[in-house]
């Protein structure tokens, strides 16, 4: 099965202060079509204005997601964490039993870029946390996130994986999906083939009954790549 999510298709919010892109069905924007992947529920893609954010709100049963595309999240959250998520940074916070949290703008001269994704939590009830970390920009999958906290990864309360892939203009990579697996790309930017479908920045693929994933990359490419039950 393929699963094609292109950019200019994805739901949008424009609240002034934010704009953001759906790819899947979120808020006030719904859509049957689009409810996410296995237990992949939400990207959303959005951009902050300078002293803008996200005031104290709530979650429970979930594991939140922020990647820095460009500037800086000044975050705050129930569990007592205060941090600064600059750019290129991954942070996982796992809401469990509950827990409010903050996110803003903290920069008054540059616009804030980041990716907020949700997963659903294999169980509910877990016992809330957060992690955060810089990881080496190598070229190929980086873990960013797995079940058991391998490689140094943060440690998720489900049966997924999140690698970041970056790779050079012409550069080839395959992943290798176990039986029953799922696998959703999203590019950040850059342009890449993904058994031979061409995706641009903001695209998504999801694949599903096939066993390896081709990347090939037509030019300087950033995407995340989860491996999904």
């Amino acid at each position: 099965m393929v699963y094609l999510r292109r950019s200019n298709e994805r739901g949008l919010s424009d609240l002034g202060w934010l704009q953001s892109r759906h790819t899947f069905s979120f808020s006030s924007y719904h859509d049957p079509d689009h409810m996410g992947v296995s237990a992949l529920r939400v990207i959303n893609d959005d951009q902050v204005l300078p002293g803008a954010g996200f005031a104290t709100h709530s979650h429970r049963d979930m594991e939140i997601i922020s990647y820095v595309k460009q500037g800086t999240i000044e975050h705050k959250d129930s569990m007592g964490n205060i941090e600064v998520l600059p750019a290129g940074e991954f942070q996982l916070m796992s809401a469990g039993t509950g827990v409010t949290h903050s996110e803003y703008n903290p920069l008054d001269c540059q616009a804030l870029s980041f990716l907020q994704i949700w997963i659903e939590d294999a169980d509910l009830g877990v016992s809330p946390g957060y992690q955060q970390k810089h990881f080496k920009a190598d070229n190929g999958l980086t873990q960013i996130v797995s079940p058991d906290g391998r490689d140094g990864s943060l440690r998720i309360h489900q049966d997924a994986h999140l690698y970041q892939l970056l790779l050079d203009s012409g550069q080839r990579l395959q992943h290798i999906l176990a039986a029953g697996r799922t696998v959703y790309i999203h590019i950040i930017s850059g342009q890449l083939d993904v058994n031979e479908h061409p995706l641009e920045a903001g695209d998504g693929i999801g694949l599903s009954t096939v066993k390896r994933i081709q990347f090939s990359a037509q030019g300087p490419t950033e995407a995340l790549v989860f491996d999904l039950p």
